[in-house]
């Protein structure tokens, strides 16, 4: 099975290379730096970070091929009768924290697994999606977010945005404070159905999607104007990105489980951020106007 690996590995290559060119264009001031690693347990990657820049205060964009065994416990979790077998698994991951409050953070994710282990048939399967977290909404950004997701899946059946919309929906949820992460998007996992061709082609086109979905937002919004107030709160809100990614998210926990790249698993996290007790936003104010964008809805 290590032919479909190399396959979803050159194109996840050329993925990473894409965003980031992309990202450096948008930015027009900062550059990605490369830290290239190699995992002892097999595999390695190249973490990518620009920092500092004219529209993103921090922007990273990994790729990674890793294999070992045993299986970590957040792979095994759905497919007990893999535990303890062996695994390889390439992705692309990418979180970007813009400067200006008034455009949205984002997230991205493509990944492929295979997992082996004797006496049990092996078993394929990608994942992956992208997820919008603004902290001033616009809803003409919300639905076009949506447009993009919905349009790049209805090739591949017109049950497919809807199912991983929800599925977007319930993962990207913070049970303790009752919201969700941001306005959604897409989120799938362990897709084998219809066979490797189909579903990588499904994974391909939520890759390359991802910039059509997101650059035009970071045009419409990076220059709007904003003080400290708007900072601050983008800052607090930033607090719940952090929740979510140490408390719940799958990747995070894979990446430790397995022996990843620390840095390169926690790049995710926003270099500034800060937690105030008990904060309630001002009633009818622009900042309590997000609590009603954090409930699932349908943008379309």
């Amino acid at each position: 099975m290590s032919q479909q690996a190399d396959l979803a590995e050159t194109f996840l290559r050329g993925l990473q290379d894409r965003i980031c060119a992309a990202i450096e264009q948008v930015d027009g001031r900062a550059r990605f730096e490369e830290d290239a690693w190699q995992r002892a347990a097999g595999g390695g990657g190249r973490t990518r970070v620009l920092r500092d820049g004219a529209v993103f205060e921090q922007a990273g964009v990994n790729f990674s091929r890793v294999s070992g065994h045993p299986l970590p416990p957040s792979a095994t979790a759905h497919r007990p009768e893999l535990a303890g077998g062996s695994f390889i698994a390439t992705g692309v991951s990418l979180v970007l924290h813009p400067n200006n409050p008034h455009v949205p953070t984002t997230h991205a994710n493509v990944r492929y697994f295979e997992a082996s282990k004797d006496g049990v048939e092996p078993a394929w399967w990608f994942g992956g999606g992208f997820d919008l977290t603004p902290f001033y909404p616009v809803d003409e950004d919300v639905r076009h977010w949506h447009t993009v997701a919905r349009d790049l899946c209805e090739p591949y059946g017109a049950d497919v945005y809807p199912r991983y919309k929800k599925w977007c929906d319930e993962y990207f949820y913070l049970k303790h404070r009752d919201e969700t992460r941001g306005v959604g998007g897409l989120f799938y996992d362990d897709l084998n159905e219809g066979g490797f061709e189909r579903c990588f082609a499904f994974t391909q086109a939520v890759g390359q999607g991802f910039l059509d979905a997101y650059l035009p937002i970071v045009a419409r919004r990076k220059d709007t104007p904003y003080g400290e107030r708007e900072r601050e709160f983008q800052l607090y809100r930033r607090g719940r990105y952090v929740e979510f990614n140490l408390v719940y998210d799958r990747g995070t926990l894979f990446g430790l489980q397995s022996g990843g790249r620390t840095e390169s698993i926690l790049m995710s996290l926003p270099p500034r951020v800060r937690f105030e007790y008990a904060y309630t936003p001002e009633a009818g104010s622009a900042e309590a106007k997000l609590v009603d964008y954090l409930r699932p809805r349908d943008w379309l």
